[in-house]
């Protein structure tokens, strides 16, 4: 277990790659998210790992785009924060009602992050879709819940985020990691 990696998790448009960011901005290690990125990396060459297209691919390109992230942020000092880890991916299938190949249960349970992990509850007044984002309300709610389930299988901590601005979960962040 990395005890010095914190996952932020939850639904899509609830705040965890802005929080990510402003935590950057005041020095605190960070990851960044893989499913956006994997979505422009596939449109801009014309992949179809995307998850209107082979969610099984997307989910494989997120597995192997968390392991980096895990083992990039190992080697850090000091805390990181993950936007997203891979129990996600896991989280992720099941939202899609696809099987859970072992060698990604595997990769979940071998890769471990602190048992801490911020959960971003669905927030109605900050969601918003876009090119990138096309879940409803409805789909965001639901990976919301797929997530803390799947993060609190395994025994990690899931310590709610207060629905307030951004500065306000930062410092509410950094309070729970003692920096």
């Amino acid at each position: 277990m990395c005890d010095h990696l914190f996952v932020v998790t939850g639904g899509p448009g609830a705040g965890k790659t802005s929080l990510t960011e402003a935590l950057a901005r005041r020095g605190l290690g960070t990851m960044p998210e893989a499913g956006r990125a994997i979505i422009r990396d596939q449109v801009r060459i014309g992949g179809t790992a995307l998850p209107w297209a082979d969610r099984a691919g997307f989910a494989e390109h997120m597995l192997g785009w968390d392991l980096r992230s895990h083992h990039a942020a190992s080697a850090m000092t000091g805390p990181v924060l993950m936007d997203r880890g891979l129990p996600d991916v896991i989280g992720y299938l099941t939202l899609c009602g696809l099987p859970v190949p072992a060698h990604v249960e595997k990769a979940a349970h071998v890769f471990r992050y602190s048992r801490t992990v911020f959960f971003a509850p669905y927030w109605d007044e900050i969601y918003g879709r876009d090119t990138e984002r096309r879940q409803d309300r409805r789909e965001a709610e639901a990976t919301g819940r797929i997530m803390a389930e799947t993060y609190c299988r395994p025994g990690y901590d899931l310590v709610q985020l207060p629905l307030a601005g951004v500065g306000a979960r930062a410092d509410f962040v950094l309070d729970h990691i003692g920096r």
